[in-house]
């Protein structure tokens, strides 16, 4: 037993408790991967302010259902990628138009591509327009297992247990996802910089 399950167990039980504190350090720990994944996942950051809220809403209201069967932290991964799938459909009925939804603070968390789109960065921020665009187009599970994967950098192992799908399910949605973009990136070669190898 590691000294960071039994440091989660304590916090959590503190959390149960209602101790004030006790939910802040949790917050604290956790907001900042949270955070970037959720960017990651879903690209826009006009509604992240409600959607990081709902999430961790959702890990306080849920506490009493964590059983330390899986690390605290992928426990609320999981929740988060829950919320981000909700905010996936929800977005799907109200349509955004093309290229609309990158702003600065969006792009500047995404990872750099392996290879150089250009000297300019407007380049670079256009392109990641672009993937946002094309990644709009696919169904939830593929886009959420791609992103987690090839944008927020985890592995395939981890993005099933995040997912809550097998590693072969993980991996057919990655593959899925990427042939989608793949052929976009035909036309648009600027996104292929954004394409790992197959998983």
């Amino acid at each position: 037993m590691t000294s960071a399950y039994v440091d989660d167990v304590l916090l959590v039980d503190r959390c149960k408790t209602g101790e004030v504190a006790a939910t802040r350090e949790l917050f604290r720990r956790h907001r900042h991967r949270v955070h970037a994944s959720l960017y990651r996942i879903l690209g826009s950051n006009r509604d992240m302010e409600d959607i990081m809220q709902e999430a961790f809403l959702q890990v306080f209201k849920s506490l009493g259902s964590w059983r330390a069967d899986a690390s605290l932290a992928t426990w609320i991964d999981r929740i988060a990628v829950r919320v981000a799938y909700r905010a996936i459909e929800n977005r799907r009925r109200v349509p955004t138009p093309i290229g609309g939804s990158a702003d600065d603070e969006q792009l500047g968390s995404l990872p750099s591509p392996s290879t150089s789109l250009s000297a300019s960065g407007l380049d670079a921020r256009a392109a990641v327009v672009r993937l946002y665009a094309a990644l709009d187009a696919l169904p939830a599970g593929p886009r959420v297992a791609f992103a987690l994967f090839a944008l927020d950098g985890r592995s395939i192992a981890e993005v099933a247990q995040i997912t809550g799908a097998t590693v072969t399910a993980t991996k057919l949605r990655v593959w899925r996802a990427r042939r989608a973009l793949e052929a976009t990136a035909r036309r648009d070669p600027a996104l292929a910089a954004y394409l790992p190898e197959a998983a």
